[in-house]
């Protein structure tokens, strides 16, 4: 039987964010964010807000090598990875090309003995052309040009969901998946066609976002609900859907050009470590 929960933003109403807490209650555990550049988002917003509440605390730093980064905060033991992979399923170079295999997940080694693991992917799935990471698309053992990304989409991660049922102890380790983090490219999606997210300076202050609730969303509740073991859904679409003007847009030192898909920081990935202390503590 399926075990999927849900946390939106009403877990504010039991649990406020106490990163010393946070430490003394997971003294000695490891965190792990495991998927894409959304994820690492997340991830140093988390190593960001611990570190405000315990500002003298010894820490070290691990930055991106091999696919891994770390944070560990050395008077409680704790430590907070970051696991960087774009689809979660792999990505391999052959002789024919770069095949993103649907059906394998060999990355998945080092997810193990983890005591948190808060998952992400679809960013990268909707790519094309020449930002376009892979040549072919496997699936059971055929190799395509190109497929339906949704259908795609639900493959991979039903991948990952059989991944989760055959290697995760719940008694073990706490699974998240982070959800779909909208864009903010068409002003058309917030009813402001001439808009994307550079130059906004207030939030969306309608009670429900013109464009509605992505296709990705559907994909993600669909396989969650149909993984046995307990995973709990960071249901972070609708509360950022209404915040195009927090996105870091053409102030970006990472990405050329207007960045309306990741986030500033302080910013909206903070809510969402909200989201997740209520859901470890709440």
């Amino acid at each position: 039987m399926a075990a999927l929960f849900l946390f939106t933003a009403q877990v504010f109403c039991f649990c406020r964010f106490n990163g010393l807490n946070m430490l003394q209650k997971w003294r000695g555990k490891k965190i792990m964010f495991v998927g894409d550049s959304l994820s690492q988002n997340q991830w140093q917003s988390l190593t960001c807000m611990l570190h405000s509440w315990v500002p003298n605390s010894k820490y070290s730093f691990i930055p991106l090598r091999n696919g891994i980064a770390s944070v560990t905060f050395q008077d409680y033991g704790v430590q907070i990875l970051l696991y960087h992979t774009t689809y979660l399923v792999d990505l391999d170079s052959e002789k024919v090309g770069r095949v993103l295999k649907l059906d394998s997940i060999r990355g998945g080694n080092a997810w193990k003995g983890m005591d948190v693991l808060i998952f992400d992917t679809w960013h990268w799935w909707t790519h094309t052309g020449r930002t376009q990471p892979w040549d072919y698309i496997q699936d059971g053992g055929k190799l395509y040009k190109d497929m339906n990304r949704l259908v795609a989409f639900y493959k991979g991660l039903t991948t990952w969901g059989r991944w989760v049922d055959r290697n995760v102890n719940p008694s073990k380790t706490k699974v998240f998946f982070q959800g779909i983090s909208p864009i903010h490219y068409e002003g058309k999606d917030w009813s402001q066609p001439s808009r994307s997210c550079k130059g906004e300076t207030q939030p969306y202050l309608g009670t429900s976002y013109p464009a509605g609730i992505p296709q990705a969303w559907v994909v993600v509740n669909k396989v969650l609900s149909r993984v046995n073991k307990p995973v709990y859904l960071l249901d972070i679409t609708s509360l950022s859907q209404l915040r195009k003007e927090a996105h870091p847009s053409v102030y970006s030192g990472e990405h050329s050009g207007t960045d309306c898909s990741h986030w500033c920081l302080p910013g909206l990935p903070d809510t969402w470590n909200d989201l997740l202390y209520g859901a470890l503590f709440g």
